[in-house]
């Protein structure tokens, strides 16, 4: 409210100054200073009375004809009462009191004119106005809907590295402290750093050998990872754990469904502005081509959905399910 106060004075100030310098007469800056502090008390009168009163109560309700004919009757009213003032201030200037005579017509279509122009300016305003609460309110829903989706993001990985990791135990096996570090560093990127909007690249990249590191000591020799990463990993950022659901998809039917011998293969171009990312995974040859998507269905539809909300109209998607191969390519335009 008291910034409000402080811009209508401002524009008020502006507007006194404006008639200050557009009149002219012979009889000193208090005598004109006098006369256009008399106006601008009467058009503030009549714009305020326009928008707090006229407009809320009649132009917002639709009720068009009553709000036009107040409008002009309030012109009626107050523009002669500002021109008795300026009479009797102009007792000593008959001059000035024959030309508020002669220029009344006037005196009624600028004051006219200026009470309008309040209507346009307050309906712009609330326009604005509104359209930046839509905006904070689909941002904030936005917000909402990735924090949602990111928290359906790895909930099956953690469950199965925990029971492997347990199975290791039991065997005393050396390979338990190195996933037990692995899944540590995962688990702190995945409560601390992913709550940013962009992270560094590098860091992702970072994650996803973690990850791959920890399938590998899972499967064993049968599954064949390969991860490759081409182009300068500099200071790029990107939206966090996007291509996580990529990996979870094909690690879930490149060995599962009576396959002895999986292979998954992903490879990351890099450049300053832009990063494709392909992952290619094996299927079994008996297994239903919808299968694949039905399995992975909840993850990949959430990705599909993040990448609509954080690139919109700056990625391309192209998902090729084929007998015996399952490949995702994925290109986003980091600028």
């Amino acid at each position: 409210m008291t910034q409000r106060v402080v811009y209508h004075t401002i524009i008020w100030l502006l507007f006194l100054v404006f008639l200050i310098l557009f009149e002219e007469n012979e009889h000193g800056f208090f005598f004109t200073l006098t006369n256009e502090l008399i106006n601008v008390s009467v058009y503030a009168l009549m714009v305020y009375y326009n928008i707090y009163y006229l407009i809320p109560n009649y132009l917002s309700k639709n009720k068009i004809f009553q709000y036009l004919g107040l409008l002009i009757l309030a012109v009626i009213v107050i523009t002669p009462l500002k021109t008795i003032i300026f009479f009797f201030k102009f007792e000593n200037y008959p001059s000035y009191q024959n030309s508020l005579l002669i220029n009344l017509n006037w005196y009624f279509l600028f004051s006219l004119l200026i009470t309008s122009s309040s209507t346009v300016v307050k309906i712009m305003a609330d326009w604005l106005r509104q359209q930046r609460n839509l905006q904070e309110l689909e941002t904030q829903t936005m917000q909402s809907e990735l924090r949602f989706l990111k928290s359906q993001i790895n909930p099956h990985f953690l469950f199965n590295t925990l029971n492997s990791l347990y199975a290791l135990t039991l065997k005393k096996s050396d390979k338990a402290p190195e996933i037990v570090v692995k899944l540590s560093e995962m688990m702190r990127y995945m409560l601390y750093e992913c709550n940013e909007k962009k992270v560094f690249l590098s860091k992702e990249i970072h994650y996803i050998r973690n990850y791959l590191d920890l399938e590998e000591l899972r499967h064993g020799k049968s599954m064949q990872i390969n991860f490759e990463v081409e182009g300068r990993v500099g200071n790029q950022k990107i939206a966090p754990l996007m291509f996580i659901p990529f990996l979870e998809n094909s690690f879930k039917h490149g060995l599962n469904n009576s396959i002895t011998q999986g292979y998954v293969n992903i490879q990351l171009n890099v450049a300053d502005e832009s990063i494709h990312f392909h992952i290619e995974n094996s299927k079994a040859d008996a297994l239903p081509s919808n299968t694949h998507k039905r399995s992975g269905g909840i993850g990949l539809v959430n990705v599909k959905r993040r990448l609509d909300i954080i690139y919109p109209d700056h990625h391309d998607l192209d998902i090729a399910d084929n007998p015996d191969t399952y490949a995702v390519d994925l290109l986003i335009d980091l600028d």
